[in-house]
């Protein structure tokens, strides 16, 4: 007497009865939840980034104001040296590698003004670096004075800045979140389901069945 065996279902196939119960719409959630997770973890293990901005004039002595712009332009180009930042290193108190990739420097074309930004994980270091560069800056500029006919003021020193100028942890996770929507919204798009659907809408309608007509005769 033959006996029927019946056995259990594999774990394989358990799991793609509970993808077919799944709703089709589940990557978006999914996508969005990782998408928002990965922006918060990495807004929360980024350090805030601070930046402080000061401001150096440069003023001409007997000299018109374009030799003035002239000037300006030259020192925004020697902020980054060896000789300006090994003097303001010491007020700084960071290595001085450390300083040049701290510090970034503008000029105007319409103005003898040079911007030097200083960026630090701590507000007041923000600020002390772009104000250590830009004394040091002042005091190397007027030391040639006499020479080049300008001279070199502090315009607007650095203030501590009161916020970080990175972004904060909301919205690191808000840009996580909209990519993770974005991603699951392309995920549904190339599903292969979907395509089968459209392939099944568009498939080609038989052509009417054209008549049959007799032969026409040509009268002799």
């Amino acid at each position: 007497m033959d006996e029927t065996r019946t056995h259990a279902p594999g774990a394989p196939s358990r799991l793609r009865d509970a993808a077919r119960r799944l709703p089709r719409w589940w990557p978006l959630p999914l996508c969005v939840g990782l998408g928002l997770a990965g922006g918060l973890g990495y807004g929360l293990a980024t350090p805030p980034q601070y930046s402080a901005t000061s401001y150096v004039i440069v003023v001409p002595q007997h000299s018109d104001p374009a030799t003035a712009l002239g000037f300006a332009q030259a020192y925004g180009r020697v902020v980054t040296a060896s000789t300006v930042l090994a003097d303001a290193q010491k007020d700084a108190g960071v290595p001085l590698a450390e300083l040049r990739e701290s510090v970034q420097v503008a000029t105007s074309p319409d103005a003898p003004m040079i911007s030097i930004t200083g960026t630090g994980t701590r507000a007041r270091d923000a600020s002390d670096i772009a104000n250590a560069v830009a004394n040091s800056l002042t005091v190397t500029g007027n030391r040639n004075a006499v020479n080049t006919g300008v001279r070199l003021l502090m315009f607007s020193p650095a203030a501590v800045p009161l916020s970080p100028a990175s972004s904060s942890t909301a919205l690191s996770g808000a840009v996580g979140g909209s990519a993770g929507g974005l991603l699951g919204a392309l995920v549904l798009l190339v599903r292969p389901g979907n395509r089968g659907r459209r392939a099944a809408g568009h498939a080609a309608v038989p052509a009417p069945a054209q008549g049959i007509h007799p032969p026409v005769r040509e009268m002799a």
